[in-house]
Parts: C-alpha cells; sequence; structure tokens
C-alpha cells in the first residue's frame, strides 16, 4: 500500500478553553479523494485550518505526518511550500493586489523560483477559461467585487495554478447556483491525478458528482465517528447523520 501523503494521529485542537477536536485519527494517500462531512459546528473547519497550521487553532495533542514529516509545529507558510492548500469558506476580499499579481507572488514564494512570465500568462489564460472566468477578473483586486460564486472560481484558481499536493476545499460549494458547483467540479477534476490528493469539506452532494470519492467521513462529538465509500453520501443525504457504524479506517 502506498505510504500515507497526510497522517494524523490522536489529534486534539483547542480554541482558547474550548476543546474542539478531540483524539481524531486520519490518513490520506497520494491519488485519494477524501470528503468530509458532520453537522454544522462539529469542527471541519477547525480540522482543515489545523492541517493548514492557523495560530487560531492550538494542537494540545498528537501529531500532523505531511509526507512522513512531522509538521505539528510548523508555521503555515512552511506547510504552504511542502504543499498544503485550504481554500477558504468565506474567501478575504484584498484591496490592492489584483488576482494576477496575488498568483505571481503566492507561487514564486510557494516553488522558490523565478516565475516564467509568458508560460504564466498561458497558464493563467487557460485556467480562467476552463473556470469561465471573464478575464478581465485577473486585473481586479483579489475578491474586492466579486460575487460569491467569482470568489469561489478564483479559489479553485489558485488551486490550479499552485497545484499543491495536497488541497483542503472547506465548503467551496456554499453559496454557489447550480452552474458554478458544476464548474467548481470540473476544476476539481482537473487538479485531481494520481500524484495529489483531496480533503472536500462539504454539505452538498452536488459538488462531489462526477468525482471518484475515496473515503467519506463524518465527523461529529469532536472526533471521526464513521468512514465509508461513497455510497455513505447517498446515505447521508437521505438519513441524516449518525453513529451506528464504526469508523473503520480514519
Amino acid at each position: 500500500m502506498q505510504s500515507a501523503l497526510l497522517q494524523i494521529e490522536n489529534l486534539s485542537v483547542s480554541a482558547g478553553e474550548k476543546t474542539i477536536l478531540e483524539h481524531l485519527n486520519l490518513t490520506i494517500r497520494p491519488g485519494e479523494l477524501h470528503v468530509l462531512m458532520g453537522p454544522n459546528g462539529a469542527g471541519k473547519s477547525t480540522l482543515a485550518s489545523a492541517i493548514m497550521g492557523d495560530p487560531r487553532y492550538a494542537v494540545t495533542d498528537g501529531t500532523i505526518r505531511f509526507d512522513g514529516e512531522d509538521i505539528t509545529e510548523s508555521a503555515a507558510d512552511v506547510r504552504a511550500k511542502k504543499g498544503i492548500f485550504l481554500s477558504f469558506q468565506s474567501p478575504e476580499e484584498i484591496p490592492g493586489i489584483t488576482l494576477e499579481n496575488f498568483l505571481r507572488t503566492s507561487i514564486r514564494a510557494v516553488t522558490g523560483k523565478p516565475l516564467k512570465v509568458i508560460a504564466f500568462g498561458k497558464e493563467l489564460k487557460k485556467q480562467m477559461e476552463g473556470l469561465d472566468m471573464d478575464p478581465s477578473y485577473a486585473e481586479r483586486y483579489l475578491n474586492v467585487g466579486f460575487s460569491g460564486g467569482e470568489k469561489k472560481k478564483a479559489e479553485i484558481l489558485q488551486l490550479l495554478m499552485l497545484k499543491p499536493r495536497l488541497a483542503l476545499l472547506d465548503e467551496t460549494d456554499s453559496g454557489l447556483d447550480v452552474d458554478a458547483v458544476r464548474i467548481v467540479s470540473q476544476g476539481i477534476r482537473t487538479y485531481h491525478d494520481e500524484t495529489n490528493a483531496l480533503l472536500i469539506i462539504t454539505h452538498n452532494a452536488k459538488i462531489l458528482e462526477g468525482l471518484d470519492v475515496d473515503y467519506v467521513h463524518v465527523l461529529e462529538g469532536k472526533r471521526i465517528v464513521r468512514t465509508g465509500g461513497a455510497e455513505l453520501v447517498r446515505e447521508i443525504t437521505e438519513g441524516g447523520f449518525g453513529t451506528q457504524s464504526p469508523d473503520r479506517r480514519a
């Protein structure tokens, strides 16, 4: 069996005095697509933030390993350079820096290499066309005046341009209409291959249509309580969350 890209063992996470995650385990291997579901407030976004190294959350127990290396105490920028990417549930507006310049700066920071300007421009145009984004958005300040759908498309554009090894997508589909969900899903398919991995946090099964889901996890009561295949999405959609079946892999 292929070695783990992400290995989370016995992870406990708190914010201030509140414990949000407790003794959580999760393994993600290259080529896999995992889905994380659960009730509102269960800690799904907290888990993604903890993996990314958000300083608002403190790891009080357990380890996070990425490609065999312990990154539990690593800063967010270090994790990004190693190939971890987080798309935000509510992307921030950043006046003063255009989407194109943001992407240029991010790619240089993550790779540590000079940017090939012509190749970058061609790739940017290609990926924006694939996401049905108006080319003029590249020259607009990041997310400023963007609709909810355009903000989420901009997140997927970052994913496609940065090409991380592990993508954490936190409700990238929330607030999108049917057409936008379809376009975002297509962007995910374009990104995903046997060399990278995905963890998609969602309440909406629509974004999963056309995606080859390997594992679905239910986060409830501070830990992952169930793990199954793609069929678990339908079961949850039809019958809600439950803990009848034991977690068999996480």
